[in-house]
């Protein structure tokens, strides 16, 4: 066990979903022992049904504290919290125990990185009308980290092997996202994409700043968000020498940066930065109805503390059948690991 390597907890998400399958496939991995040490956080006996169910040669080892993990490849260290009811448990369905579940893994990892038990923290999917229905009111895992950390202002960066999207503004209707458009908001998120850049290991990261309005305004011909918020923008962070061009037409702005001219984007709304970035990582097979790959990470910026999940849903449809593709988990912890190591190496020289 290297010691110099970041702990990273890993919720198991809702247990009734992919989460179990995705958390073991991706600790089959031999490159995730050597980017960190793992933890799940979660039920060490569905994992033990899902690991037999896969027929993966995989032991489930549970443990009380993080202090008992041993790290060892081969076997998965579960801190077991003992929620879910297996008399009573059904893969792929909507269950109230399995919400409540989902909900107490991620209050548990946040608790263990807030008193620095672990280095980072990744979250398998949760599913959202479970979770409400065991009278845990969020809208998500975004909403949970931000609640339990105390974190006011934050902001979500989709991130893939090659495409970085963080967005002015989520999960709001597209007329309240246009009024969203703010030069200080817009400033605030190229800080934080910038800075995440940093932690991946890009020293001068380049950063694409799209328009709002189809060829970002066309000089106001289309929009005068442009040049009311996002060139004044621009130019402020320019001045102070962040490396960014903007404000560049949003329907090619995130074909170029995939091509590996900009490092990260910095989209106007949800679909904006969503529909790009998922065209990219998403390969659906028409024939067998279902995702052959899902790449794409979601990283939660502005936190005290570092999450990163997999971008996409529990799945309930193919839950328990052991084809669920980890390669969103298998970047998620590698993500979450080089983060981690930056934070540790930039602490140790004060």
């Amino acid at each position: 066990m290297n010691t110099n390597l970041p702990i990273v907890a890993i919720t198991m998400g809702d247990p009734a979903g992919i989460g179990p399958e995705i958390c073991l496939k991706a600790l089959c991995e031999e490159k995730v022992y050597a980017a960190c040490r793992p933890l799940i956080v979660g039920d060490a006996a569905i994992l033990q049904r899902a690991a037999s169910g896969m027929g993966l040669r995989i032991a489930v080892r549970p443990v009380a504290a993080v202090a008992e993990a041993r790290f060892e490849r081969g076997t998965v260290d579960v801190l077991d919290l003992h929620c879910v009811d297996l008399t009573t448990f059904r893969a792929g369905e909507v269950q109230p125990q399995c919400g409540d579940a989902a909900f107490r893994y991620v209050v548990r990892a946040i608790d263990l990185a807030m008193r620095d038990e672990v280095d980072a923290t990744v979250t398998a999917p949760l599913n959202k009308a479970a979770m409400n229905a065991a009278g845990h009111h969020f809208d998500g895992h975004t909403e949970i980290y931000a609640a339990y950390t105390h974190t006011g202002k934050y902001a979500m960066l989709l991130a893939d092997a090659r495409l970085r999207v963080i967005h002015v503004s989520t999960h709001v209707s597209l007329r309240q996202a246009c009024d969203l458009v703010k030069k200080d908001r817009i400033i605030a998120v190229t800080e934080l994409i910038t800075d995440a850049c940093r932690q991946f290991g890009i020293p001068n990261p380049h950063i694409g700043i799209s328009g709002l309005n189809p060829h970002a305004g066309e000089n106001g011909l289309f929009g005068d968000e442009e040049a009311r918020e996002i060139v004044p923008a621009v130019d402020e962070l320019k001045a102070r020498g962040f490396n960014v061009d903007g404000p560049l037409p949003p329907d090619s702005v995130f074909a170029r940066a995939r091509s590996g001219q900009y490092d990260g984007c910095v989209a106007m709304y949800h679909d904006q930065g969503h529909i790009a970035f998922k065209m990219a990582g998403f390969n659906w097979n028409a024939e067998t109805g279902r995702m052959d790959r899902v790449e794409g990470v979601n990283i939660t910026l502005g936190l005290p503390i570092i999450r990163v999940s997999v971008d996409h849903g529990t799945a309930f449809d193919i839950a328990g059948r052991g084809v669920a593709n980890a390669d969103a988990m298998l970047l998620s912890i590698d993500y979450a690991s080089r983060m981690a190591l930056y934070r540790i190496d930039k602490r140790r020289k004060g």
